[in-house]
């Protein structure tokens, strides 16, 4: 009997060409395909959530297979676990119906991109936060960062010639916050574009900064012209917080 396995992982990305099995390149589902392999001895195909870019943090990426084994679907967490690098991670494993892609199942992502905000470069963080010496103005990021609020045409914050059918997608939840040193851009959506998140974040990098005022975000977004947005922000900040179905 074939059965369908849904997996919950967690990765440093850093030493990763992002999600997606590449010939000759090290990646997540490349490691996650072979470590499959050496358990149950099959080649499986491995659906992701989402495909995160190289350097790119996941809490819970989501991914399903189908397998043939008979192994207990929550043991497979444990097993994969002694099979993969110490930088990816099975937090859980789960038989579920047929019917479940963990792509097309999708109703919600969340992604953060965390900053870490002061005049000396980080060392503990600096795998997971990008380094902004200028001290930014949170009031004003946010402010900007209210106009992505809702349905839009993202154009602007997509990178250039990406392949998609639609550009629309719907932010639900957008927010700017600082702790301490640490500021964390928060947004949750029905889906995101190709670098759609780094671009966003560079921007309101840019309004903190105060090159822009925060209605340069609106004007931006209405233009659906990515040469009006700032430049994408680094890989190491971003993170994969979960998905819902």
């Amino acid at each position: 009997m074939i059965r369908n396995i849904k997996l919950t992982i967690e990765y440093d990305g850093t030493n990763y060409h992002g999600w997606q099995e590449q010939d000759n390149l090290q990646t997540i589902q490349g490691c996650l395909k072979q470590a499959i392999y050496d358990l149950c001895k099959e080649n499986v195909i491995i659906y992701g959530a989402g495909r995160t870019d190289a350097g790119v943090h996941a809490k819970a990426q989501i991914a399903n297979f189908r397998t043939e084994s008979k192994i207990p679907d929550y043991a497979f967490a444990k097993a994969l676990n002694t099979l993969l690098p110490e930088d990816i991670a099975i937090k859980a494993s789960v038989e579920v119906p047929d019917s479940f892609h963990s792509q097309f199942a999708a109703q919600k992502k969340a992604y953060s991109y965390n900053i870490i905000n002061r005049k000396t470069r980080p060392t503990m963080d600096r795998k997971f936060m990008h380094w902004v010496w200028v001290l930014l103005d949170i009031d004003r990021m946010q402010e900007g960062a209210n106009y992505l609020l809702g349905k839009h045409d993202f154009s602007a914050f997509e990178a250039a010639n990406s392949p998609r059918q639609s550009s629309v997608r719907t932010i639900y939840e957008i927010r700017v916050e600082k702790k301490q040193d640490y500021v964390k851009i928060w947004v949750e959506a029905d889906g995101f574009l190709y670098h759609m998140v780094r671009n966003i974040a560079g921007t309101l990098i840019a309004v903190g900064k105060k090159k822009y005022a925060p209605e340069h975000i609106k004007r931006v977004l209405e233009s659906r012209n990515r040469t009006l947005a700032a430049s994408t922000a680094p890989a190491c900040g971003l993170c994969l917080e979960y998905i819902e179905y």
